[in-house]
């Protein structure tokens, strides 16, 4: 069996234990043939020019799946009378909508009104992370977008970076995900960066886990840019690596919810396994990934295939 066929009978493994069949890495075989590559050359384009863009293409899909499920909501746009999900206070560092444009332009011109912005979430996903060393897998396709978006919804379904293991193992177990998929799924935080107003507690609260150096310097960084001041998740954050883990064991996680996951014994074994063995955590990861991006999907003839990826069909 070749490594692509491997690839794709653990996707499909994946699909039948979550008992959702529609999706299929060959979904588009016939009507689309090459999203895959339009995909990839245009992720590819974007990082090339700013290599910190794969971290926040990574968190747009993470953050469609936890709101509502798989759905491409985070990328509609707030009108006068609708405040979207991406205006919520959580998704306000949200990045990359451009990149997904331009995507969604790229594969309308060669396949129009065929691929969903939701599938195109997942495949961009995907590429960011296979593009940053890490795993490279199979996206199962065929979901649809959504016509909903609405901000409040994101309030009690996106994990807080203040959160606690047993708040974040519930938010995760409520989308079918567990504490394997949890640790696993954290570990994207190896790619990009965070905003002080997001860490700036841990700074001033956290001191007994924190490492003293980097509690010095991510406090000079809130001081001088306030909360829109930035710091990465880890020394090496636009390579998709294990380091998150080992900076985890060194007290150096930058969010309450990164390091927490050393902390609790709970999640603690896992977070030193995946430290010790890169491969373990890229498997894990890729798993996760596959579990995530099936969350609440719409298929069939629910929800649609939006045209622009901002804006319901009319």
């Amino acid at each position: 069996m070749s490594a692509q066929q491997m690839m794709k009978s653990f996707a499909a493994t994946v699909l039948a234990g979550s008992g959702v069949a529609a999706l299929s890495p060959d979904y588009y075989a016939m009507t689309c043939p090459f999203v895959e590559y339009t995909v990839r050359s245009v992720v590819a384009d974007a990082l090339m020019k700013d290599p910190t863009l794969a971290g926040s293409l990574l968190r747009l899909h993470f953050h469609d799946c936890f709101v509502q499920g798989c759905d491409a909501s985070v990328l509609i746009d707030s009108t006068d009378d609708n405040k979207a999900e991406k205006d919520a206070g959580a998704n306000k560092s949200l990045r990359g909508f451009e990149v997904i444009d331009r995507v969604k332009e790229a594969v309308e011109s060669h396949c129009p009104g065929i691929v969903s912005c939701a599938d195109i979430l997942a495949l961009v996903a995907r590429d960011a992370v296979a593009m940053a060393r890490g795993p490279y897998y199979f996206v199962p396709l065929g979901r649809r977008d959504g016509t909903r978006s609405v901000a409040s919804d994101t309030f009690t379904t996106l994990p807080p970076p203040l959160g606690n293991v047993t708040l974040l193992a519930q938010m995760f177990a409520g989308v079918g995900l567990d504490l394997k998929d949890m640790v696993a799924l954290s570990g994207g935080h190896t790619l990009g960066i965070a905003h002080c107003a997001n860490f700036k507690a841990r700074v001033q609260n956290e001191l007994d886990t924190l490492d003293a150096t980097l509690a010095t310097s991510l406090g000079s960084v809130c001081s001088k840019g306030g909360d829109a001041g930035t710091a990465p998740f880890d020394r090496t954050s636009t390579r998709f690596d294990a380091v998150y883990y080992r900076e985890l064991q060194a007290k150096r996680g930058l969010l309450s919810s990164d390091q927490v996951l050393f902390e609790d014994p709970a999640t603690k074994d896992m977070v030193n396994a995946f430290s010790m063995n890169p491969y373990y955590f890229f498997q894990a990861f890729q798993q996760g990934m596959l579990k995530m991006g099936q969350i609440n999907l719409k298929e069939g003839d629910e929800g649609e295939i939006r045209l622009n990826c901002r804006v319901p069909n009319p």
